[in-house]
């Protein structure tokens, strides 16, 4: 098990169950280190509004010894890869995670959907793809997985979508593992989990990635420094609570 899981949602997002004091207290029984919490953007029905994102810096940074990050899964919105966390947000948060969901935009065919997501890569304003590899949203893999390389954001690799959404995203998680490793772009491993006791569990993302023969030197989960290296690496300040992680 990695000690970084890098998606998270609270009950800030109406349809997830735990709270930030949950998620500390499973993250410390599990012996993770270093979480996000990830709610939904503001643009989804029952996201939570965008002070949420604002306030984020009243959770303390290290609670029994683990970490937390502020963070969000915005929404692309449109074709030219806009999302909903606005400048204000993006300041005062860790990690912007930016993928498609269907109540925010409906998918735009092969070369929309492709042209949309390469748009919130390429913008700068972005770590990390959330579930590049939903069927819902056909998209041009090895383009985006380029386009991922060269613009230094990761690619998730999402657990929830072989258990509890997305069905039929196995394939497609393996073509992007490939075309992640063949690019030399970074992977992410996120649980997406909606109750706190699902944080860490990676098990089915793990077999892709041991499928495919994913270098683990290029898997930001493998430890909390290795992850924090590049959210610095995207201009983010280093976290001093955090030297001792």
């Amino acid at each position: 098990m990695y000690p970084v899981d890098l998606h998270a949602h609270t009950v800030a997002s109406a349809h997830a169950y735990s709270t930030v004091s949950d998620y500390f207290a499973v993250a410390k029984e599990k012996g993770i280190k270093l979480f996000a919490i990830t709610d939904h953007g503001p643009d989804m029905a029952d996201a939570p509004h965008r002070w949420h994102f604002l306030n984020m810096k009243v959770i303390p940074r290290i609670v029994d010894g683990v970490g937390i990050l502020y963070g969000i899964e915005s929404n692309i919105k449109n074709i030219q890869g806009e999302t909903d966390c606005d400048e204000r947000m993006a300041e005062l948060l860790d990690l912007i995670i930016a993928g498609f969901h269907e109540p925010v935009m409906g998918s735009l065919g092969f070369e929309g959907n492709t042209q949309a997501m390469i748009g919130a890569i390429s913008s700068g304003k972005v770590h990390m793809i959330s579930h590049p590899g939903n069927p819902k949203y056909p998209i041009d893999i090895k383009a985006v997985a380029e386009a991922a390389a060269k613009h230094n954001v990761a690619l998730e690799i999402n657990n929830s979508s072989f258990v509890h959404s997305r069905t039929g995203s196995e394939q497609n998680c393996i073509e992007v593992a490939k075309a992640i490793r063949d690019a030399g772009g970074w992977l992410a491993i996120g649980s997406d989990s909606h109750v706190a006791y699902a944080l860490g569990g990676f098990d089915k993302a793990l077999e892709v990635i041991k499928q495919v023969n994913f270098p683990e030197e290029r898997i930001l989960n493998v430890s909390p420094r290795r992850l924090l290296d590049f959210l610095e690496s995207h201009g983010g300040q280093p976290i001093e609570e955090f030297a001792s992680l």
